[in-house]
């Protein structure tokens, strides 16, 4: 029988969706899948922020208003 897998995830990360969170350390960020490092970068790579989170709104693990809310970013970014 399947069981349902939460969402657990270590303290002192932002939640973006039901499904990926993000953690700020010394100058990387992290995003994370439950407790498990998906991708990370530099904190000042606006190109691999934007990378990333245009895969997750691609893919539907994550919405455009999660990642204004998460990230504090204008909607007209994202939805560029």
């Amino acid at each position: 029988m399947p069981q349902l897998q939460l969402p657990i995830y270590p303290a002192g990360v932002t939640e973006i969706s039901g499904r990926i969170a993000v953690q700020k350390e010394t100058g990387t960020v992290c995003y994370l899948h439950g407790h498990l490092p998906v991708f990370q970068h530099a904190e000042e790579d606006v190109r691999s922020f934007r990378l990333f989170t245009s895969q997750r709104i691609a893919n539907g693990t994550a919405r455009p208003k999660e990642i204004v809310q998460a990230f504090g970013v204008p909607m007209v970014t994202v939805k560029r």
